[in-house]
């Protein structure tokens, strides 16, 4: 069992599992959060499985947790691990199942007490145009050939095919296209999987949803952004639904049939890998890549829903919702830190490069990148931009979320039904649901408070505040 006492402190917000912990740690293990935060994660597999990540072929420095850490499949959940390009590792588990599961956020001209008495119409219009729910399908529906054009366009193809305005590529990691993609490193499972559900929300914690700008905390960043106090925003949350999930499966199983040709040992299974270099290794990453280009272009076709259905209910022209950035979370990155290259898996973490970067957009070269992180249903969400000090210590990377508190499971027999409703209506937020059972899953008690969570990463300097957003209505599969 691992206590406090296992940990070197070497903040109030960043703790530290010596390499000699364990004799098969190849750097030290090391998790941003409060006491109090870390004392409530010692009963869970998560600080072992970040340990365990921290035995991998090829890992720098350390490997890291965001104060959103929780278990997941092999690597923790808010796990963040450099990999050498030369001699490391690349890991289905480092990434996780929904690939390039995300977060886009848009924002309107207009303040909330003009639209005060449209938000139930607008949430009702979104729930219609915008199909959601576990396995559920949408209305564009590809033929292979053009399928696997988009798996190796991303958001390029969906502006093509007009689902979009040309700006929109630009304020989108990678311009919405990882150009490493090959579709042929798909299996024709996850192909059919993900067929029918280009432009879909899906379930678990996924959601579009109607915010309102309730505080600012840098005007000048923010007005870079196109933010302001009172503003009504959309963020959009979802990822590669199927075929994301398929791919994970199809090379995890890969690779634990033919891990022992590497000479690799493991402390957990399920961190099943290969390196970078090998033919498996680069045939996932490829893949990978063409499962971040079908999630770009998810969140692409849920935008171009979400601008019809607001013109629908608004009238006016269909780019009076601008995107203001889009960010993945779970994805596995080629990037340059300290001269030297690196394969980064974040998984359950956010980019977060600081200013002038060359891989940001230029105009946010002077204020670095924007980074979203939404609360748990019902609760806040934050705008925050990446920092110079994320670039030093983090691999510019922050947290992503709340961060899980309860099981999916034990939400659903704990939380009361009756009393979220009334929670949520007393916090002034519409819901537009499909399931209850998934609505348990996602209550705020099933989550980490998401004020503890950013304070920790911007108290830390990994990413600092800009603006907070409080929801006013919710879609949700």
């Amino acid at each position: 069992m691992i206590a406090i006492k296992d940990f070197n402190k070497i903040s109030p917000y960043l703790w530290e599992i010596p390499q000699n912990f364990r004799a098969d740690m190849k750097v030290p293990a090391r998790v941003y959060v409060t006491s109090d935060m870390l004392q409530a994660i010692l009963d869970e597999r998560a600080i072992e499985q970040l340990i365990n990540t921290a035995t991998l072929p090829g890992v720098e420095k350390y490997a890291l947790a965001m104060p959103d850490i929780h278990q997941g499949y092999g690597f923790p959940i808010g796990g963040v691990a450099a990999m050498r390009v030369e001699d490391g590792i690349i890991s289905p588990g480092g990434v996780g199942y929904d690939i390039n599961c995300g977060v886009r956020l848009l924002t309107s001209s207009y303040v909330y007490k003009e639209l005060q008495n449209k938000i139930a119409d607008l949430a009702n219009q979104m729930q219609r145009d915008i199909p959601s729910g576990v396995g559920r399908g949408g209305k564009i529906v590809l033929d292979k050939p053009e399928f696997d054009k988009m798996l190796t366009q991303g958001v390029s193809w969906a502006i093509e095919n007009n689902y979009g305005l040309e700006e929109d590529v630009q304020v989108i990691e990678e311009q919405g296209c990882y150009r490493v993609a090959d579709a042929s490193q798909v299996s024709d499972k996850a192909k059919s999987r993900g067929a029918d559900q280009l432009g879909t929300l899906g379930a678990g914690n996924h959601f579009v949803e109607i915010q309102q700008v309730v505080e600012i905390y840098d005007e000048t960043v923010a007005k870079e952004f196109g933010v302001f106090q009172d503003q009504v925003t959309i963020m959009i949350h979802t990822g590669s639904r199927g075929l994301g999930h398929q791919i994970c499966t199809d090379y995890v199983r890969e690779m634990d049939k033919i891990i022992s040709e590497f000479n690799i040992t493991l402390p957990d299974r399920e961190l099943a890998c290969a390196p970078f270099s090998s033919e498996i290794g680069q045939n996932y990453f490829k893949a990978m890549a063409a499962a971040a280009n079908f999630a770009w272009t998810n969140r692409q076709l849920i935008t171009d829903h979400t601008r019809k259905a607001w013109q629908r209910i608004m009238g006016g022209k269909l780019d009076q919702l601008k995107i203001v950035y889009d960010v993945a979370h779970n994805i596995a990155k080629l990037e340059e830190h300290d001269t030297k290259q690196y394969i980064v898996h974040r998984k359950g973490a956010t980019r977060a490069f600081g200013p002038n970067h060359p891989d940001l957009p230029d105009k946010y070269k002077t204020t670095g990148q924007p980074v979203f992180i939404p609360g748990s249903m019902g609760t806040n969400s934050y705008v925050l931009v990446g920092t110079e000090e994320a670039m030093q210590n983090t691999f510019g990377s922050t947290c992503h979320g709340a961060g899980r508190r309860l099981s999916r499971t034990k939400a659903k027999k704990t939380i009361d039904y009756n009393k979220l409703r009334a929670q949520l209506e007393e916090y002034g937020v519409l819901v537009r649901t499909g399931s209850v059972k998934g609505l348990l899953e996602e209550a705020p008690e099933a989550y980490k408070d998401i004020e503890d969570v950013v304070n920790v990463v911007h108290n830390a300097k990994i990413a600092r505040k800009i603006a907070k957003l409080k929801p006013v209505a919710i879609i949700k599969g």
